[in-house]
């Protein structure tokens, strides 16, 4: 295993006999909170394959894209939500995936580099919601404190969370890449992010040249491998040690 990877798990682990302790108890009770984290025991790849089809079909035939209109301020693995009313209504699709939030599913689908080749991914509404409500007490904290709970340094301008200072609930947030769990961090404004530090060395490890990612945003390297996009995520470039480091936009 590479320092680097070494690093992301101690990232992740922190006090090892208190965070696994932590964590057993969260994933035993936490049910209650998101009741549906759970069901959907596989990634809904057939679901995106249809409705990729579906969406180039629409874009060649039509030369718009079914998509929801976003601000500038969304960031751009959230931004452009499938508008599958627009599908359904000009017969491309008969019913929408069970996958999708708009049918009870566990996913937004959505659509991205809409500018160039448009692809379908999925963003996981669960570790969304987690995050939302990680912020709403960081918010909270700040608004009682003026700082907010700012632990290590995990990278430049990124810190790790005070969960003790915070009330000590740490969300435990599974990783639609690996299957792992990941941690929440904060920049220095008391904006919360997943740090997906260990999902992309882990990819990283995978690539025979990694000097062709230098000058690249790592978390394509996510998105280009799964269904998925990387929720509520700074960007990651590569430091001089062949490291991923998260960096402010």
């Amino acid at each position: 295993m590479t320092v680097a990877a070494n690093r992301a798990i101690r990232r992740i682990v922190g006090k090892p006999a208190a965070a696994l302790a932590c964590a057993i108890l969260l994933m035993l009770t936490s049910g209650c909170l998101y009741p549906k984290e759970n069901s959907q025991s596989a990634p809904p790849k057939e679901a995106v394959r249809n409705i990729q089809s579906a969406v180039d079909q629409y874009y060649s035939e039509q030369g718009l894209l079914p998509m929801v209109n976003a601000s500038k301020e969304v960031p751009v693995y959230e931004k452009f939500r499938l508008d599958f009313k627009k599908l359904q209504g000009k017969g491309y699709i008969s019913s929408i995936p069970a996958a999708a939030f708009e049918n009870g599913g566990n996913y937004y689908f959505l659509i991205i580099d809409e500018e160039s080749k448009p692809l379908i991914r999925l963003q996981d509404i669960v570790s969304f919601q987690q995050v939302n409500d990680l912020q709403k007490r960081v918010s909270s904290y700040v608004a009682a404190n003026g700082k907010p709970p700012l632990s290590e340094a995990l990278y430049p301008g990124f810190y790790g969370i005070d969960f003790e200072a915070l009330g000590g609930k740490q969300p435990v947030i599974k990783s639609m890449f690996s299957g792992g769990t990941l941690p929440a961090m904060l920049d220095d404004e008391g904006t919360v992010f997943i740090d997906y530090g260990i999902d992309i060395m882990q990819r990283l490890q995978r690539e025979e040249d990694v000097s062709l990612w230098k000058n690249e945003d790592l978390r394509r390297l996510l998105i280009d491998n799964t269904e998925f996009v990387p929720v509520k995520s700074p960007a990651y470039r590569l430091n001089e040690d062949g490291e991923p480091v998260a960096v402010k936009s």
